[in-house]
């Protein structure tokens, strides 16, 4: 590795690092563990209605929102995308993919000029496999996420569906 090329990737590790202090999932993480789970991880940008991924897509990463916003869209009966949720920095998408091996649930595309912070499954994995004290605590997180959707979507439906099977107790 030159010294430039390694200058560049301590300037991305440092910038993925500042990205990842203001992202609430990473709070249980010191700074020594952050710098090494930057080095799993990268940048990428979108332009304004670009797709991240498509509903159907074989995931294999979790994304953070760095800066912009973007909007996750779900098919209806009817076949149109209906936006579900708009999400904007320090939120995620795609924490399913990193757990298992379906298809994308939803579409994600920038409502906004935006960037993500990406880290991949085999990432994911490899932070397992040699830092498991990290792994845990940040699959840990990845479960809370996966819980607190899991319980807005719940409350949502429940919101729906009441006044159609209102039960008076």
């Amino acid at each position: 590795m030159t010294e430039k090329t390694g200058k560049a990737e301590s300037r991305m590790t440092s910038a993925i690092v500042d990205i990842l202090i203001n992202i609430p999932m990473f709070d249980a993480l010191n700074s020594a563990a952050l710098k090494i789970v930057s080095k799993y991880m990268n940048l990428m940008d979108f332009k304004r209605g670009e797709a991240v991924f498509n509903e159907g897509d074989k995931g294999n990463y979790i994304c953070f929102v760095a800066s912009g916003s973007f909007n996750v869209l779900k098919k209806n009966d009817q076949g149109k995308q209906v936006t579900i949720a708009s999400l904007t920095r320090g939120r995620s998408m795609g924490e399913m993919a990193i757990i298992d091996d379906y298809p994308r649930s939803a579409t994600v595309k920038a409502w906004a000029n935006s960037t993500l912070v990406t880290l991949t499954r085999d990432g994911f994995d490899q932070i397992l496999d040699h830092y498991p004290a990290i792994g845990i605590k940040l699959l840990k997180e990845i479960s809370r996420l996966l819980s607190m959707n899991l319980r807005r979507t719940s409350s949502r439906l429940a919101d729906y569906l009441l006044p159609k099977n209102y039960v008076d107790e």
